[in-house]
């Protein structure tokens, strides 16, 4: 395959109110800001990537200000510099000489995916089956559903009370989605998580809780109610610990019967091949925006083919343009639990979302093949780089 002559890259943000906030444990959201990259190459295709960090560096080092400056500085420049040929190539090009800025480089990589896939008329799907099949993931874990499952990520009340939580995973039920999620912090965790078993058991709903701590809690400081909450009838504990204490991790893993998820923590393939190489934890959740990309998020799945972790697909939440990536390479067998992808208006009013995501009443999400319709209400042209 010859390079593809990139010709021009827009970028633009889009400012999408959230429906009713959603706090973490790093701060509340009431405005989803994102930006949005528009490759074209020389023969007038287009293709569409999201980048999409918040607005403060709560929940990581960058923010959709340096992520912003990064596409327009370094990375969109590189990409009409240089035409690629495959997305090893892509990757090398804007990690080449540069630390972190993950979200940045997603945002510009998963733009290049889109691209090709218009190009070849292809879905992004087969691509990235494609990609894994080079990368030696077995013929088993290249096997890829039609759907997606749906899991429901519920943030921290404002008001924190438990009622609210009852009512939120009743809903969640009747609903149709297959797992639920709380985010939870050090001095708000027992309360809502016996609320939300209180109300699956009353609505008779198999499905299983989680819980995510976005790494609000230390090893030593929080010792007893860690283990205390690692007794508690969930599927899995979601990076309890911060990003950087894989050992901890480890060693609380040990201590408890709820098993850990990884998700902060793991940002590339290497720090995947060091988890497979510590034995664990063995639960990863893998983030488009997080690691950089597809490209890294595809070698991070070939690492846990060999490895066996068990996989599920995390959000920011990002548009829905974000989300074809994850919907792509979530579709393959490798990811056994629910993802967090949700619909639209789960998120934003009606019709905001550029392109509006579905959930069935089962509680799946059809995966693409083709690019759905793309709505540009709302765009805001920050620059052109040609």
């Amino acid at each position: 395959m010859t390079g593809i002559t990139i010709t021009r890259a827009r970028l633009y943000e889009v400012a999408l109110p959230l429906v009713e906030p959603f706090s973490l444990s790093g701060g509340t959201m009431e405005v989803r800001r994102s930006l949005i990259v528009e490759l074209e190459d020389d023969a007038g295709h287009v293709g569409l990537g999201e980048s999409a960090p918040f607005e403060a560096p709560f929940y990581s080092a960058e923010t959709v200000t340096s992520a912003r400056e990064m596409l327009l500085r370094h990375l969109l420049p590189r990409l009409l510099a240089e035409p690629c040929a495959d997305p090893a190539q892509v990757h090398e090009l804007l990690s080449r000489n540069v630390m972190g800025n993950q979200m940045a480089i997603a945002g510009a990589e998963t733009a290049w995916w889109d691209l090709r896939a218009e190009r070849e008329e292809r879905a992004l799907a087969d691509l990235v089956t494609e990609r894994l099949e080079q990368l030696g993931v077995p013929p088993e874990w290249r096997e890829r559903r039609e759907r997606v499952r749906c899991g429901i990520a519920l943030g921290i009340p404002t008001n924190r009370i438990a009622s609210e939580i009852k009512h939120a995973v009743t809903r969640a039920v009747e609903r149709g989605y297959r797992r639920v999620k709380l985010k939870v912090v050090p001095e708000w965790d027992l309360e809502p998580i016996f609320a939300a078993l209180d109300a699956l058991e009353r609505c008779e709903a198999d499905i299983p809780l989680t819980v995510d701590a976005n790494g609000s809690y230390r090893l030593q400081r929080d010792r007893d109610r860690l283990e205390q909450l690692g007794q508690l009838d969930l599927l899995y504990f979601e990076q309890p610990l911060p990003a950087g204490a894989l050992w901890d991790l480890k060693v609380l893993a040990g201590r408890i019967a709820t098993p850990i998820c990884l998700d902060e923590s793991l940002t590339s393939a290497e720090v995947a091949r060091q988890v497979a190489e510590m034995g664990g934890p063995e639960i990863w959740n893998i983030k488009v925006q997080r690691v950089g990309g597809l490209e890294e998020a595809c070698r991070i799945y070939a690492v846990a083919a060999k490895f066996g972790a068990k996989l599920w697909g995390g959000t920011m939440p990002e548009t829905g343009v974000g989300a074809q990536a994850m919907l792509a390479l979530g579709a393959h067998a490798g990811f056994v639990y629910p993802t967090d992808l949700e619909p639209s208006d789960r998120w934003y009013a009606p019709g905001a979302d550029p392109i509006e995501l579905t959930m069935d009443p089962d509680g799946t999400m059809l995966v693409p093949l083709e690019r759905p319709p793309v709505s540009r209400d709302g765009w805001e042209l920050v620059s052109v780089v040609e």
